[in-house]
This record gives structure tokens, C-alpha cells and sequence, in this order.
């Protein structure tokens, strides 16, 4: 709960006519308040309890206030102390309310939601009750926020259009004037102003800054749609913010997750879906939500490929039942022999002289039944960056062993076999070299980009050290010119 939101709420709250005494607190509905009443008995009203401390003068609290003491029987208005117990109070005089307090409060105000608002007053209602977990009673204020920008969205979009492909400059490169301090509402009649003197660059600058804290609401708005179960209202909102910020990056992440989600068996839904977050991957290729917007673009264009969900599960069964018709090599079945079997290649199950794991059937058969959901894959996916973290600070056996949880589900991952495969050349066990050349002969080129992630993580001197022995194992390597160069040879 911030000061700025708790006063702005304590603004709309006093907006409500009161017969209250200057600076009292708000009354909740149904409270009987004793203001200082000229000609009442004591100043208190009829059936008020007794005052402790001598006689209370003229300054009326309400019904069931507790006794107030004091030097000489004043009054807190009268000496400015607080009554005993009373939390300590900050230069303001008063100490900001909790967010329950203040949800409590809001509750029982009658007619809150129907009352006008500001743009501010009305969004920072609704983000209380968001951030504090109540999402359906969060959109109302959320609404009546966004619809103090109707006409600058309008405007917006009109100008826009009207400003065809001229790059729109910055809210300071147009002089708009505004500060953080700006209301969105006079943010708007600036933007409406410059279209009138025809500065159409102008008026989509000043627009487009005014909407910006709008489209933070929308977003909210769609979250909390989604949360309350209206996904086609939460995709129709993050439209919404598309059409202004095409390259938003909550909005494509949003939109194409709540799509790939709810829209199994849409297939050009599931496009959608991957358009998005290639979209978001060109132009926030940094963002912490880039590697799994990666995975899930890749399962929406397997999905959508396939026909469907359903008909991507059935496909997926049938590899598997594939799979285990297949003749069984050492150790598990065609893919999973070689390093996953071990020194011996016995399937006795433990750990074999090497460190790797000695598969048994039952481990086979769990591996080759479990789904190839898509939260398994990204799942996967990340453990394969752990292990490539553990690599670039020379925590191999803690590598090692991240791959040993990949390589059974995914025995041909070029990018996991050539993790292992460093992992166990940097261990010096005597498998290494017989691992090492499996992976570089199933694909040398993860292996090269192995050094490319060593590097690019801090480890310059593991990179250069594995694409030398890169080179020494694969001297016909194509494009050697530029691995030697890379390698400093």
C-alpha cells in the first residue's frame, strides 16, 4: 500500500458530503458520529458516555469512543497527542491506513462504484482490490478508469493512421509538457488540442503519452479476466493494447499463452499463438521470458501443424509406440545405449564406473510412457541452461548431472549430448573422449555453439579450450577458418 494510493483513496472517500468536524477520519455507513454540536450538553451527544479525565468540553467524539485522557482534561484536537495506544504518526499527522483497513472502509461506502472518479482515483481502486487478490470486484474500477481515455484512444488511432509511416516522436521531442504529476484526463485535452491546430505528429506524441498508463490498467484488466475465467474478454483486452503498442511486451506474451492455452484444437488460433511470441522474441530478444516463449512458439507450430492438440497427442503416442517396437540396444532402446548405459553397458540399474546412470528396464519403460507434455519439454528445456551455467563456471559434476536428467527423455538433444559430453571431458573420466566424439559426430555444430554459450556466460577460457579440441577431433570441420579463428589458432 503506497501513501500516494492511500491518500488518493482517502480523497474520494471525503469527496462524500459529511457533517463531520474538519479532519475527521471517515465514518463507515451505519455509524453514528457526535460532531461538536453549539447548544448540545457538554458538546456531546444525548446518551453519550461519561468523559474521563475531567469534564469534556466541547469537542464531540462518537458513540463508544473510548475515554479520552490528558493534561487537564484536554482533548487531543486541543494538545495534538495522540490517545495511549495510538500507532505513532508521521509528518502528515495521520499514519496511512493498511490495504485491509482501507478494502474494509471501501466496502461499506454505499454507492462507490457508481460515484465519478478520475482516471487516477478510479485505477488505483482497482489495482488495491487486484493486488490484494479480489480481481472481480477490481474490473469495475479498472472500466471506469479506461473510459476517461475513450476519446484520446480514439484520437489516437485517428492520428495515427493520419500520420502514416513519420516516426512518432517522444512526448518531450513533441513539448507536450507533461509531468509525472500530469493527469491522464489533461494529458488527453493537450493531444486533442494539437490536433485541432493540425500537429498531427503532436497529437499522436501527446496521445500516446497520455495513454500509457491506460494501457497498464487494460493489461491489469485482461490479467484479471483471465483470473476470474473470461479468457475471451481477457484476449479481446490484450487486443485492445496491441492496437495501440503493437510491441508490448506483457500483451504478445499474454495474448499468445491465453491462445495457445485455451485454443487447443484452433489451428489458426494456434498460429496466432506462435506469431506472437515470435513477435515478442524480435523485438525484446532479452526479455526473462524470451526462452520460454521460445519453447511454447515451437509447441504452437507443432500443435497448429498437427491439426490440433488432440491430433499432436495422438502423433506423439504413436513415436512412442514406434519407439519401443524398436530392437533394444545395451543398456535401453535405440538412442538411449551408448553413454546412458554406462561403462559396461549392463542394465542393472545404480551408476556405472564412469558416474553415468546403468538404465533398467522398468527406468526405460517410465521414461518412454511419460507424456511429452509441453510443460515437460520446457521443463527440459531449462535444465539444459542450467547445466550449460554449471559448465561456464567449472561445476562439471554438478553439470553432469542436470544431463542425466535430460538425456533419457531426450536422447537426441545435440545441445544436451554436447553439454554432457564437456561435462565429462572436463571431469577427466575416462569415458570423455568416447562421449565426446558420439556428440560431435551426431552434431558437431552443437557442440561448436556450446562454445558460443561458455563465451558469451564469462567462460573464455573453456570456450577457446573446447573448440580447439573441436578442431583436433574433426580436422576436415567445415568453415575451419572461422573455428580457428574463435579457438585463437
Amino acid at each position: 500500500m503506497t501513501l500516494s494510493l492511500a491518500f488518493a483513496t482517502a480523497a474520494l472517500l471525503a469527496a462524500q458530503p459529511s457533517n463531520l468536524p474538519p479532519n475527521h477520519p471517515p465514518v463507515p455507513p451505519g455509524t453514528q458520529a457526535s460532531p461538536a454540536l453549539p447548544g448540545a450538553s457538554n458538546g456531546m451527544p444525548e446518551g453519550h458516555p461519561p468523559m474521563t479525565g475531567s469534564g469534556a468540553g466541547s469537542n464531540g467524539l462518537p458513540e463508544g469512543h473510548p475515554p479520552m485522557t490528558g493534561s487537564e482534561g484536554a482533548t487531543p484536537s486541543e494538545t495534538g497527542a495522540m490517545p495511549q495506544g495510538h500507532p505513532p504518526m508521521s509528518g502528515t499527522g495521520r499514519a496511512p491506513p493498511t490495504a485491509e483497513e482501507l478494502l474494509k472502509q471501501l466496502d461499506s461506502t454505499e454507492g462507490l462504484r457508481k460515484r465519478d472518479k478520475t482516471f487516477e482515483i478510479a485505477s488505483s481502486l482497482g489495482k488495491l482490490y487486484y493486488t490484494n487478490g479480489r480481481t472481480a470486484d477490481a474490473v469495475p474500477y479498472f472500466l471506469q478508469a479506461e473510459e476517461k481515455a475513450i476519446a484520446t484512444r480514439k484520437l489516437y488511432l485517428e492520428q495515427r493512421k493520419k500520420l502514416g509511416k513519420q516516426a512518432v516522436p517522444t512526448a518531450e521531442e513533441a513539448g507536450c509538457g507533461f509531468t509525472p504529476e500530469t493527469a491522464v484526463e489533461a494529458m488527453g485535452k493537450v493531444a486533442e488540442e494539437r490536433a485541432k491546430k493540425g500537429d498531427t505528429a503532436g497529437a499522436v506524441a501527446c496521445a500516446r503519452a497520455a495513454l500509457e498508463p491506460v494501457l497498464d490498467v487494460e493489461l491489469l484488466r485482461g490479467n484479471a479476466l483471465y483470473l476470474t475465467g473470461d479468457t475471451e474478454g481477457a484476449l479481446l483486452v490484450y487486443g485492445r493494447v496491441l492496437e495501440v503498442a503493437p510491441t508490448n511486451e506483457e500483451a504478445l506474451f499474454s495474448r499468445s499463452a491465453v491462445l495457445y492455452e485455451t485454443k487447443g484444437e484452433d489451428v489458426k488460433a494456434l498460429q496466432a499463438a506462435h506469431d506472437g511470441f515470435e513477435a515478442l522474441l524480435a523485438v525484446h530478444p532479452d526479455s526473462p521470458r524470451a526462452g520460454l516463449a521460445r519453447q511454447l512458439s515451437q509447441f504452437a507450430e507443432e500443435t497448429a501443424k498437427a491439426g490440433g492438440r488432440e491430433k499432436w497427442k495422438l502423433a506423439r503416442a504413436e513415436e512412442r509406440r514406434i519407439r519401443r517396437s524398436q530392437p533394444m540396444a545395451a543398456g535401453g532402446p535405440a538412442g538411449m545405449g551408448g553413454p546412458m548405459a554406462g561403462a559396461t553397458g549392463q542394465p542393472a540399474g545404480g551408476t556405472g564406473k564412469d558416474g553415468m546412470p546403468v538404465l533398467t528396464q522398468e527406468m526405460i519403460d517410465a521414461v518412454e510412457n511419460t507424456e511429452r507434455t509441453p510443460e515437460l519439454e520446457a521443463g527440459l528445456a531449462k535444465l539444459v541452461e542450467e547445466g550449460e551455467e554449471h559448465l561456464a563456471r567449472g561445476r562439471y559434476e554438478d553439470a553432469l548431472g542436470v544431463y542425466r536428467r535430460v538425456v533419457p527423455f531426450q536422447p537426441n538433444n545435440g545441445r544436451a549430448k554436447a553439454g554432457m559430453a564437456w561435462a565429462m571431458v572436463g571431469l577427466g573420466r575416462p569415458m570423455g573422449d568416447r562421449i565426446w566424439g558420439v556428440a560431435v559426430n551426431s552434431d558437431a555444430a552443437a557442440v561448436e555453439k556450446l562454445g558460443d554459450t561458455l563465451q558469451a556466460k564469462g567462460d573464455a577460457k573453456g570456450a577457446k579450450a573446447l573448440w580447439a579440441k573441436l578442431l583436433s577431433t574433426v580436422p576436415d570441420y567445415p568453415n575451419k577458418a572461422a573455428l580457428q579463428a574463435k579457438a585463437g589458432q
